[in-house]
């Protein structure tokens, strides 16, 4: 059973497995729960069981009342000196425990002789205890099961020949040597190679992702397939390091339902003393004062509450999010209203071509305006630009190097290409409103949000690329399932209204639910005013321009394919940036708060029952502690029901 005084701020460390120890563990096999028991745990339920059928074989055949007392007194002292510890320490500092009320309940038992009742109790105590810890443990295993994926050494090429380093000296810049199978260490980009890896522990992505050359891999993926990789971030700063931490801290933290459940424990066993007393006042008898404080069982909600916590962000971390405090996944639970920004949020926030509209429409004239628009464009940092080149390498083509190249802000990129003069620029407002040649209509004609990009070769139009921000896969359906759950969606962006429409109409949203235009302070403001009406409101964003709002809402969730600023004003960051994570967190969010309320209202309702028949002498001591533990363990396993099961 564990600490129920509102008092106690932090958590007491885990005797048995530290999750705040900064050196993982080694990676061994999963343990059987039931090999998790301590022995000196076994032993002491062993010899108390022993002790109680002693104690009952010896009160049938008529021993003496010395002879009870001694044996009794002898096992309860071995037996029950953990809980003795506890309640102790409770008492020299003033706090009232179930460790306390059920340690005077079994003293009071062995006072008026019911040596037999007494070692029952502290046996149910003792299993309690242990049922207890056990699904403590399962909750812990997320946490330990990230601590203990990352293998311990990493093989750094230096010179050309691997050498095996431990990974807590691995520094940014070396380079690595990745086996089939094997996990990867650190963050870093690929050298060479190319091969499908599993972030799922990163992500929550079940589908592999294939990577090559310049492409980032984080750590904590498997790869399918030998790689070579510069190491950009290690330790504590790479992406599974802050994952570890993030959850570390909230696993660690308590929420306000938390502190709510010990105080609720507190008063219960504050309730159930006076109880007793008032019964022994009343009726002067002590068995049904032993059992009613024997009956409060307020254990169920004191620890089944911080297990529902800390098993839901260990959910949360396995399904692509990490929650940076358990107070941060109460909120989200209470949330009536999900504000979301559009771009890199609903949208992949950065443009891709989506048409090829070329002059001459014969064989192979896309693949021809494309190569010489990528080849003038191979160099530039304009997000249209790394578009048209992104298109030309998923077709496979090869971009000759330009001769000379000159960017005019506003205007486009000019280069000599294989001798031809290439020019890649917007279309200007004469052109967009005519069109050209019949290769676009007139910009009104055009999707909104889109650019067309003309390609001029010596002086002729040799076509129109269009480029357009797309929506997230998987965008939409996240809408639906956030708008089942009976939540109003709120769309803000700084894009012009136009586009802002036709992202919004993609996602099945209503024109008044969508606000364009917008400054940072502006987000910040609507965020502002929501809450004055009196809605809970979640904000999920990525950029700077987001921050005002994250840090505005009741919780702030932040994308991790954002900045750095959005990730550190969020309470909450979907790692991954997948839009399903964020419905999937939210959904957990809630179930946790469903299952906390339920353990609250039957707490009550059976220490009340319970606390009652026992008063008027309906329940006996056995019968209450049955009682007591039976309830305890059924909420604490309704919690354990949150936990993630193992990763295979």
């Amino acid at each position: 059973m564990i600490e129920t005084a509102p008092e106690r701020v932090e958590p007491a460390p885990h005797p048995r497995r530290d999750p705040a120890s900064s050196t993982p563990p080694p990676t061994k096999a999963p343990e059987s729960l039931l090999n998790r028991i301590e022995t000196a745990d076994a032993a002491r339920v062993i010899l108390v069981a022993v002790g109680a059928l002693a104690a009952w074989v010896a009160r049938l055949e008529g021993a003496p009342g010395w002879a009870l007392a001694t044996i009794g007194t002898a096992v309860l002292a071995a037996g029950c000196w953990p809980i003795a510890v506890e309640a102790w320490g409770d008492l020299r500092e003033r706090r009232m425990s179930m460790e306390l009320s059920m340690l005077l309940a079994i003293a009071a038992a062995a006072v008026i002789g019911q040596w037999g009742t007494a070692l029952l109790i502290a046996l149910f105590v003792l299993v309690a205890e242990i049922l207890e810890e056990l699904c403590m443990e399962r909750g812990r295993d997320a946490l330990t099961g990230l601590m203990t994926f990352l293998p311990r050494t990493a093989r750094v090429i230096i010179d050309g020949e691997q050498h095996e380093t431990p990974i807590d000296d691995l520094a940014p810049g070396q380079v690595i040597a990745l086996r089939p199978g094997g996990r990867v260490p650190a963050d870093g980009v690929v050298r060479r190679g190319s091969a499908d890896i599993d972030q799922s522990r990163i992500t929550g992505e079940s589908m592999p992702v294939t990577v090559s050359a310049g492409d980032p891999v984080p750590a904590g993926s498997i790869t399918q397939g030998p790689l070579e990789l510069e190491v950009t971030k290690a330790g504590e700063d790479s992406s599974f390091g802050r994952i570890i931490a993030a959850v570390r801290a909230a696993q660690d933290s308590r929420a306000p339902v938390h502190r709510l459940a010990d105080v609720l424990a507190a008063r219960i066993v504050y309730l159930a003393l006076g109880l007793a007393l008032l019964t022994l006042v009343v009726t002067r008898d002590t068995r049904a004062t032993i059992s009613v404080v024997i009956a409060a069982g307020a254990c169920g909600v004191a620890a089944g509450t911080p297990l529902a916590v800390l098993a839901s962000v260990a959910r949360c971390a396995r399904t692509g999010a990490f929650v940076k405090d358990g107070a941060h996944l109460e909120s989200l639970s209470a949330v009536d209203t999900v504000v979301l920004d559009k771009t890199g949020t609903l949208t992949t926030g950065a443009p891709r071509v989506i048409a090829l509209s070329p002059a001459d429409g014969g064989a192979g004239a896309e693949d021809s305006m494309l190569r010489l628009a990528a080849a003038a464009e191979w160099n530039t940092e304009h997000p249209i630009g790394r578009a048209i080149v992104e298109r030309a390498r998923e077709r496979g083509l090869a971009l000759p190097s330009p001769e000379s190249t000159r960017y005019t802000p506003g205007m486009g990129v000019e280069a000599i290409v294989e001798g031809r003069r290439v020019r890649v620029g917007r279309l200007d407002a004469d052109q967009a409103s005519r069109g050209l040649a019949g290769l676009t209509g007139p910009a009104e004609d055009l999707p909104a949000g889109t650019t067309a990009v003309q390609v001029v070769v010596d002086g002729a139009t040799a076509g129109i690329i269009l480029v357009a921000d797309e929506l997230r896969e998987g965008a939409a359906l996240m809408l639906s399932q956030i708008r089942d759950m009976g939540l109003d969606v709120l769309m803000l962006t700084g894009d012009a209204p136009s586009t802002a429409a036709r992202i919004g109409a993609e996602l099945g949203l209503a024109p008044e639910r969508i606000c364009a235009g917008l400054l940072p302070h502006d987000k910040g403001a609507i965020i502002g005013e929501l809450r004055a009406a009196g809605h809970r409101v979640a904000m999920v964003g990525d950029g700077i321009n987001d921050a005002p709002a994250l840090s505005a809402a009741d919780v702030g969730i932040a994308m991790g394919s954002g900045t750095d600023v959005a990730r550190e004003a969020g309470d909450i960051v979907l790692v991954g940036s997948d839009p399903l994570s964020l419905a999937r967190t939210i959904r957990i969010a809630r179930r946790a708060r469903r299952i906390i309320m339920a353990n609250f209202i039957g707490t009550i309702a059976v220490d009340a029952v319970a606390m009652g028949l026992a008063a008027l002498g309906m329940l006996g001591p056995i019968a209450a502690a049955l009682v007591h533990v039976g309830s305890e363990s059924a909420f604490i396993l309704n919690s354990a029901r949150l936990a993630p099961g193992p990763r295979r």
